[in-house]
């Protein structure tokens, strides 16, 4: 990493999609970041993929890490990686996912582009490791 990249500032939004309501690790997680001297965005919840691809795209983020426990993820989560394949961001971002994710989920999520699942239990500072070392960041 040249020393250039290294102070970057990287850019996160800290996603909760569909209809789940538990945050509480998306809040954990947005600190983590922040402490670790990212730019974090929290979504709130309840948003929908568009809403996150759109605030993804408008806020010109590093890293969507998107935080999911509703069983919903293999529905969501390509919504959103289709959305921004589609506004040519998909490319230029790292996608993380966090929650409860089958293994045989977390490979399908993997194939289509899901940089890490993340899940209960890791340590946080695996999560901030892997973002500094995966981030793509422009040349």
């Amino acid at each position: 990493m040249s020393v250039d990249q290294e102070q970057q500032t990287i850019r996160c939004l800290v996603a909760k999609v569909g209809l789940d309501g538990h945050d509480r690790g998306a809040h954990v997680i947005a600190r983590t970041f922040r402490d670790a001297g990212f730019e974090v965005v929290y979504s709130g919840l309840h948003r929908s993929p568009d809403e996150i691809v759109q605030a993804a795209v408008q806020e010109d983020v590093d890293v969507l890490g998107i935080s999911i426990l509703s069983g919903a993820h293999n529905t969501l989560v390509p919504k959103i990686v289709d959305g921004l394949q589609q506004y040519g961001t998909f490319e230029d971002m790292l996608l993380i996912v966090g929650g409860i994710i089958p293994d045989d989920d977390e490979t399908e999520l993997k194939q289509m582009g899901v940089a890490e699942v993340f899940g209960p239990g890791t340590p946080m500072e695996e999560t901030v490791t892997f973002v500094r070392e995966h981030v793509p960041h422009a040349d």
